[in-house]
């Protein structure tokens, strides 16, 4: 197992805007719109629903993995690897979606995934570069997350609104009490909710702790708006 450990631990530094990023910028532009339109014009609704799903497995799976690799190479930690980061949660939610057509859940994943889609592009929380296992998972559980909820409106007609905003709001501030309370418990730093992350995020120009957090409310909250707007762009467009 030592050669699992050393693979997860040993890469090249991801640095920001090098080849790598802005290669994965424009896949994920070129992704978010084309397959959308490909699909909803072009191929049959049975189709289109085992895009959907192969979308949502490849975005809920790549936890999963990760977990296992670190349950493998003996270096699981509660207090890092449990699915306490709000995107880690989301991905693990998004079956609801794909599989199950869940209209709450697709709600709250919609907000969630557009808003840190704004910070995920420009400033992503990584350390490994291209083509290290954590590049992929990262890309996958952010960008593609994205991509499947464009799909989803586009393609499986949902159809974001104000009360999921609303729900969408109020959920994220129920996750953060949660990941707060069990950061106090086991000196854990989930959420980034006791310090801000190593790599450098949209947290910096928020203030020093705690008030980041409090600044964070009104810039998810102006996020959500945006991604509602988002969507309204779409629907123009769409329909």
């Amino acid at each position: 197992m030592h050669q699992i450990a050393d693979y997860l631990y040993t890469y090249d530094k991801f640095e920001l805007f090098n080849f790598s990023h802005i290669a994965s910028i424009i896949f994920f532009v070129i992704l978010t719109i084309f397959l959308p339109f490909i699909s909803k014009n072009y191929l049959s609704k049975n189709i289109q629903d085992k895009i959907s799903k192969i979308l949502g497995i490849i975005i809920f799976v790549n936890y999963p993995i990760w977990v296992m690799l670190e349950i493998l190479a003996g270096s699981f930690d509660s207090t890092i690897h449990l699915p306490l980061h709000l995107c880690r949660f989301a991905n693990l939610l998004i079956l609801f979606v794909t599989f199950s057509k869940n209209e709450f859940i697709f709600q709250l994943l919609y907000f969630w995934g557009l808003s840190g889609m704004f910070q995920g592009l420009v400033s992503p929380d990584i350390l490994e570069d291209f083509p290290h296992f954590h590049f992929f998972r990262y890309f996958a559980g952010h960008h593609l997350f994205v991509v499947a909820m464009i799909y989803s409106i586009v393609v499986m007609k949902f159809k974001p609104t104000l009360i999921g905003l609303r729900n969408a709001y109020i959920g994220i501030n129920v996750f953060l009490v949660i990941a707060f309370i069990y950061n106090i418990l086991f000196d854990a730093n989930y959420f980034w909710i006791m310090s801000k992350p190593p790599a450098g995020s949209l947290l910096d120009y928020m203030g020093p702790w705690p008030w980041y957090i409090l600044t964070g409310q009104l810039v998810a909250l102006v996020h959500f708006c945006i991604a509602y707007f988002i969507y309204l762009g779409i629907r123009k467009i769409n329909y």
